[in-house]
């Protein structure tokens, strides 16, 4: 019996969230997570009576949770079908996509592979930073997590797509991001340009930098502050 709900989000989305399914659904037991860890603690009665909700989650749900679930997994990812992986407004900026949206998915094994349900498209203007898309993806996120609500809280039998697609384009991850942060020094100034567009605000605590006999330089924005 359909009785519980397993949210892996961020604190903030949790207290938002929760109120919010059992609104919906006032019988619900909802556990909150944001670890794999916290996942991995969990027995297999628990799971067989429950459904996973992940919401811009960087948290790999293991193996064995996602078969032991009785009510399917289904996750909110902040990029649309074409930028499956690890911070998609980063590469989607990189790429000079001229427009970005937000996937909801069914979870599987792998990351991003899942059958997808939901998306949301809006287009990138010029000046857009990554501050300014991921704010963008974050509040269409949101408004797709507020409409899929009910059904996720009520409806036992797996849900059905309201506008399905297909994932294409390259899994982004860590170490492609990590290695795109490694200038070479012959790189054209575009390049450089749409490097420092994408990846050069510190996020994540990786900078774009340079390597020159044996010394590393980080490199800064134009507009940063000097001492």
């Amino acid at each position: 019996m359909f009785d519980t709900i397993l949210l892996l989000a961020e604190r903030t989305e949790q207290d938002a969230f929760r109120p919010l399914l059992r609104t919906h659904n006032p019988s619900l037991s909802i556990i909150c997570l944001t670890t794999a860890d916290e996942l991995q603690s969990l027995g297999m009665a628990l799971l067989s009576r429950s459904r996973l909700i992940g919401f811009a989650t960087p948290t790999i749900v293991p193996a064995r949770v996602l078969s032991g679930l009785g009510y399917g997994a289904y996750n909110f990812h902040p990029g649309p079908p074409t930028y499956p992986g690890w911070a998609p407004a980063h590469f989607a900026l990189y790429e000079g996509a001229t427009e970005f949206g937000t996937t909801v998915h069914v979870m599987a094994d792998r990351v991003d592979t899942g059958a997808i349900f939901d998306t949301r498209f809006f287009p990138i203007v010029d000046e857009t930073t990554v501050i300014d898309l991921e704010k963008l993806a974050y509040s269409c996120l949101v408004q797709q997590f507020r409409e899929w609500a009910y059904l996720l809280a009520n409806q036992p039998t797996p849900l059905t797509p309201r506008r399905p697609a297909t994932w294409s384009g390259r899994k982004s991850s860590r170490r492609i991001y990590q290695a795109l942060c490694n200038i070479p020094l012959d790189i054209s100034e575009e390049d450089l340009r749409r490097r420092m567009r994408a990846f050069g605000s510190n996020h994540f605590g990786v900078v774009p930098r340079i390597t020159l006999h044996g010394f590393e330089f980080k490199a800064t924005s134009p507009s940063a502050e000097v001492d």
